[in-house]
């Protein structure tokens, strides 16, 4: 079950609307290492886990990825409120104003919209919790970037918020593909999958 508390995992307050931010930020939303991405990838992933502990943390950290992408949502919705023609223009945001105004579309900072080709569910533990790792690593580089093209100490506050929780996703993954690892070597299953591989 999951439940719904009407507020932000962490606070977004940006005071200063910059659509030039906006347009690199939004990747986080819907880009190809985003926060959209990872709760589908792991909330899917889930279905098919063998082991309950694994379950629950793709779980729980699906749910939180959904919890992020809410705040990147609200990131790129604050940069962008209010734009008048000549800061669309200025900031050079007139593509995905066009076809999006100040709506907070699922979309790569390149302007690729977001695909589910770039998640990976494969249904063995291994390959998946391996993928997770990668995900979480490289979802803490693409906010590494971010950080270092933004002045603004509003948006900075929030990146480095997620940006830490991508490094506690990954330690979770990790400690995670270690239990998997000894729960199967208990059964001489050595790194095959238990679901097919008996």
């Amino acid at each position: 079950m999951f439940v719904y508390e009407k507020k932000l995992q962490y606070p977004v307050r940006i005071a200063n609307p910059n659509p030039k931010l906006a347009a690199f930020i939004i990747s986080q939303y819907g880009g190809p290492d985003g926060e959209l991405g990872a709760s589908l990838r792991y909330l899917s992933q889930r279905y098919t886990m063998p082991y309950p502990e694994l379950k629950a943390l793709l779980t729980d950290i699906g749910v939180e990825e959904l919890g992020h992408l809410e705040m990147v949502g609200a990131i790129v919705h604050q940069l962008t409120r209010s734009m008048t023609e000549q800061e669309v223009k200025d900031a050079g945001y007139e593509a995905y104003f066009v076809d999006h105004t100040a709506g907070v579309y699922p979309t790569a900072a390149s302007g690729f919209p977001w695909n589910a080709a770039s998640m990976a569910v494969k249904g063995d533990l291994i390959a998946d919790l391996t993928e997770d790792l990668a995900a979480e690593q490289k979802a803490r580089v693409t906010y590494d970037n971010i950080l270092r093209l933004s002045d603004d100490p509003d948006v900075n506050d929030v990146i480095k918020f997620l940006r830490a929780r991508e490094i506690v996703h990954f330690q979770r993954f990790g400690e995670g593909l270690r239990l998997a690892k000894e729960k199967m070597d208990q059964k001489n299953l050595y790194f095959v999958n238990p679901s097919f591989d008996q």
